[in-house]
């Protein structure tokens, strides 16, 4: 029912230190290494909500196949495409001065494999309603190619929400996606501002969905998140939590989002769920991960209200 593609997947490996010390010596007492990828991160929290995921992308060389190995114990169905190209590492580093991240480009995709690729999605779109895309794109696919897929599953009736920023991001939109999750940098970078009012994201918001996206949904980090669409722009207020890892909880809330709207909940509480998800992972010490439990106590306490009147 619900399918994720990750194009540009990683093995992510976070590193918590006390300090970071540029120009010295930092040793490492905690490593976390993961399957990794924005789409990889809403697979493991779809799991964990008890669905069934298939996951697709690209996939090569020995860091591809370590990736490949995690999938059995989330219950992921693998239809990745190979490639010759060998599969990125990113690193993240979590201090008391903040959080860096280093990144790989990754893989340069071959014709043929991206040829493939498409093969694979069309019968994705057969066997599933809802397909979250997130996440770069690689070296090899053109800036418009989440257009193509967005359009596709348009074409078929299918749900496709976009996770993705820049060039990607604006192209991306022409196909008309069911659903955006920018964050607040990304939505200012979208219209061409460095900052942005709420008042002008929202009405930026709103002609976006006016050309034929149905939902923007905008994570406003320790503020909440704001859904909007044509008629109707509701904001979720969430509680403080004492202990915040930002990474991977804006996939977090794309996989509550999904899981909610594919259960056919009010549209209220499915922003509820989107937001419940992602502040578990964000109280996790690990990426991609929900804690269910915690995850019903913090919908009681996320409160909703509509900012604008309409349907």
């Amino acid at each position: 029912m619900i399918a994720t593609v990750t194009l540009n997947p990683a093995i992510d490996i976070r590193y918590n230190l006390p300090v970071f010390q540029l120009d010295e010596v930092n040793r490492v007492s905690i490593v976390d290494k993961t399957a990794g990828g924005k789409g990889l991160n809403v697979s493991r929290v779809l799991s964990q909500l008890g669905i069934k995921v298939t996951c697709t992308g690209f996939l090569g060389g020995k860091s591809g196949e370590w990736i490949a190995d995690q999938f059995p114990k989330w219950g992921l169905n693998n239809q990745f495409v190979p490639i010759q190209g060998n599969t990125r590492f990113c690193l993240a580093i979590e201090s008391s001065e903040g959080h860096t991240e280093i990144l790989e480009q990754g893989p340069l995709i071959e014709e043929n494999e991206r040829e493939e690729f498409l093969k694979n999605f069309d019968r994705i779109l057969d066997t599933n309603q809802y397909i979250v895309v997130s996440g770069s794109l690689p070296s090899g696919l053109s800036s418009d190619f989440y257009r193509q897929l967005a359009a596709k599953a348009k074409q078929k009736g299918k749900y496709l929400l976009l996770d993705t920023s820049n060039e990607a991001l604006e192209k991306g939109i022409q196909g008309n996606p069911f659903l955006i999750k920018p964050n607040r940098e990304e939505l200012c970078k979208l219209i061409g501002k460095k900052d942005a009012t709420l008042e002008d994201m929202i009405l930026h918001a709103r002609a976006i969905c006016q050309k034929g996206i149905k939902f923007v949904l905008l994570s406003l980090g320790k503020q909440g998140a704001l859904l909007i669409s044509s008629g109707r722009v509701l904001q979720a207020n969430i509680p403080t939590l004492t202990s915040v890892h930002q990474v991977g909880s804006g996939d977090s809330m794309l996989a509550g989002f999904t899981y909610a709207h594919a259960k056919d909940y009010s549209i209220e509480e499915v922003l509820k769920w989107a937001c419940a998800c992602g502040m578990s992972n964000a109280a996790s010490e690990r990426t991609g991960e929900i804690d269910l439990s915690q995850v019903h106590y913090y919908l009681n306490f996320i409160e909703v209200k509509e900012l604008t009147g309409g349907v």
